[in-house]
């Protein structure tokens, strides 16, 4: 099958807005719960790959942004509720199609359920003792990854949101002009790699990868090991559920809303679907 056209694309991410905007709360919940799920296994997979490599900078972010596009691709190809990609749901509130009451109501479930699966995530992997591997040193990677987190000014952290999920709505994006499975993982690997290979900030992500930092530092165990080999680049001090939501979940979040909802999903609506024609040259 040949690949949608843009202005495809659009009529069916608006479609598929109504679809989710319409759907039931325990249905959407459930999948939100899930999608969180995935993209905490991407981020443990993102860990253990770039944990110790000897790549060099550039090639080892790229690695770890390929392993961390597992997230993303169970998400589209298993099927679940991501906050991030749903900000595309604004197009068709822009179209009349979905009230602004509905789609707050999707966002504040989906983001609640996607923390609910992103805490459920971190608790087993830690609980798993995956932060043991290679004599701990993919939870020094881990407790290392939340602390940089942690640390971001509240204007960088937004605008690394911003183009996070510029990225990550682009990758949904292409995956509505794909025909079969194969179309919808390439369609999702080059967005999302970039995304993390460039450092930017995923508000769901996040929901896994600071969590699981915090219960690092406050393992005993880990900490006092750690330390004494002078691994730890983060005072234990800052990693705590209050510094993590106002330093970098809350701005994060925002950003996140401003470059799917405004960069991806209005900007097309405006090319697009803007009094319910097509732009010139869309078959």
């Amino acid at each position: 099958m040949d690949a949608y056209s843009p202005g495809d694309i659009a009529q069916r991410a608006e479609t598929v807005g109504v679809a989710k905007a319409k759907q039931d709360f325990v249905s959407t919940f459930m999948l939100a719960i899930l999608a969180g799920a995935f993209i905490g296994l991407g981020g443990c997979f993102f860990t253990t790959v770039v944990t110790e490599t000897s790549l060099g900078y550039g090639p080892t972010r790229l690695l770890g942004g390929l392993a961390f596009s597992l997230g993303l691709i169970l998400v589209i190809v298993a099927g679940a509720e991501l906050f991030t990609g749903n900000n595309l749901i604004i197009m068709a509130t822009i179209s009349g199609k979905v009230s602004a009451a509905r789609l707050m109501h999707n966002w504040v479930v989906v983001y609640l359920g996607n923390l609910v699966g992103s805490l459920a995530t971190a608790a087993l992997v830690y609980f798993a003792c995956q932060w043991k591997a290679n004599n701990s040193a993919v939870g020094v990677t881990a407790y290392n990854i939340a602390g940089s987190k942690l640390v971001l000014p509240f204007a960088t952290a937004f605008f690394a949101g911003v183009l996070c999920n510029a990225l990550v709505c682009l990758a949904v994006w292409l995956c509505y002009s794909a025909g079969s499975t194969t179309d919808k993982i390439l369609s999702i690997v080059f967005p999302i790699t970039a995304f993390v290979a460039l450092g930017f900030e995923h508000s769901v992500a996040n929901m896994y990868f600071v969590p699981y930092g915090i219960m690092l530092a406050h393992t005993d165990e880990f900490v006092n090991g750690a330390a004494t080999a002078g691994l730890l680049k983060f005072d234990p001090s800052i990693y705590t559920a209050g510094n993590f939501v106002v330093s970098n979940l809350l701005p994060v979040t925002l950003g996140n809303i401003v470059g799917g909802s405004l960069m991806v999903g209005v900007v097309y609506w405006i090319i697009y679907l803007r009094g319910g024609s097509r732009a010139v040259g869309d078959r």
